[in-house]
């Protein structure tokens, strides 16, 4: 172990950040940006809590206030970080004389001296398991329900999350904590010069529908490919950006099978610096998801002033409020309604940009953060234990 980093603040929280990963890809997605902007902004959320963070991504900087300690083993192979978990963690969080264990995605170590508190981002594999590898899924459907259990405090990211949690766990209302995700500063609207110089970089048409995400049966990618394919002959391009996750050939075999070859572009994974960009140049945003635990992509999108279209499933509306238009994920007419009807009507579109930009100023990291610290304290006098002061 390599240990970076020591401060002397009364309470040691850990976060176990063994997920966070600078490299590109889908797994710089989702979670691993949950686990960055919660050590950005952990350190000056409470002043008398210390952090360490306990990770295997050895290019991370670090914070001011952040003790880090890197493990030798290969933990972005998920056995060997399953282990670590599991067999070494218990063992490191002893010798740091650790207070608190936050786990930041749903497991958390089974066996362990000091109170934890374990994130849930959503309950897909529980809900949507034909998304899932089996061993994937039966690792997190087991491993989920005993470490919320045995969680001091459990943070699920919206309150769609939070039902899913009480209705499937059963777990008592009083122990689930609901914080929002945030949305990072540099999503945000650009000067028109700037999007313009990006446009012609990228060679990207004046007009085209956007979606954001990894390529997964959950996506519903599949039914907005079929929307689109109803739309009007002098339709915008739809550009398709995210890494292919898993079960995405009936993706790929649609769009061959509709004739879209040349209209439908799968850009691929883009790094987070240039995502503002995109969002600044698309026209519309469409997010027809079945099933999110939070949905950062429509609130990053809103944050830029981009219309934005999705659905009316789990936490959705919760994240886009009434400042975007809601769909029927399962309804293909609806969509492709809905986004003819957008793209034909400029003062909606006015009208939903500075709608988004208001909702998306009601999240951000800091608040996050703060909530977050908030969650440690309760843990830490739950059940008779007192705060080392």
């Amino acid at each position: 172990m390599i240990v970076v980093g020591k401060d002397k603040r009364a309470i040691h929280v850990a976060v176990n950040a063994h997920l966070l990963s600078l490299a590109e890809g889908y797994r710089s997605a989702g979670i691993n940006w949950y686990i960055y902007n919660l050590l950005k902004h952990l350190p000056e959320a409470d002043e008398t809590i210390r952090y360490t963070a306990f990770l295997g991504e050895r290019r991370y900087p670090g914070e001011a206030g952040l003790g880090l300690r890197f493990s030798r083993l290969p933990t972005h192979r998920p056995q060997v970080r399953i282990l670590w978990e599991q067999a070494i963690q218990p063992w490191c969080l002893r010798r740091a004389g650790v207070d608190l264990l936050h786990s930041p995605a749903f497991v958390g170590p089974l066996v362990t001296a000091c109170p934890t508190v374990v994130t849930v981002h959503d309950l897909s594999f529980l809900l949507y398991p034909e998304g899932f590898r089996r061993w994937n899924r039966g690792y997190l459907g087991l491993f989920t329900r005993l470490s919320v259990t045995k969680a001091r405090r459990v943070i699920a990211v919206s309150q769609s999350t939070r039902d899913d949690l009480l209705r499937h766990y059963g777990l008592s209302p009083d122990k689930v904590d609901v914080i929002h995700n945030g949305v990072d500063p540099n999503y945000r609207r650009l000067p028109a010069d700037q999007v313009a110089r990006f446009r012609e970089h990228r060679g990207l048409p004046e007009r085209f529908l956007l979606f954001v995400g990894t390529l997964e049966p959950r996506k519903n990618i599949v039914r907005l490919i079929e929307a689109y394919a109803q739309l009007p002959r002098s339709r915008p391009p739809l550009m398709l950006l995210g890494g292919r996750g898993w079960l995405y050939d009936e993706v790929l075999s649609r769009v061959e099978a509709l004739a879209l070859t040349d209209e439908v572009h799968f850009v691929g994974y883009v790094a987070a610096e240039e995502l503002p960009l995109w969002y600044n140049a698309a026209e519309i945003f469409v997010y027809p998801s079945l099933y999110e635990g939070f949905g950062l992509p429509p609130l990053e999108a809103m944050a830029c002033g981009t219309p934005v279209i999705t659905s009316t499933a789990s936490s959705l509306p919760e994240v886009v409020g009434r400042a975007g238009v809601l769909i029927d994920p399962t309804d293909v007419q609806a969509l492709a309604s809905a986004m003819a009807h957008l793209l034909g009507d400029a003062a909606l579109q006015a009208e939903l940009e500075m709608a988004g930009l208001e909702q998306a100023s009601r999240f951000s990291w800091r608040k996050a953060a703060r909530l977050t610290a908030s969650s440690y304290r309760e843990a830490l006098t739950a059940g008779g234990e007192s705060q080392r002061v």
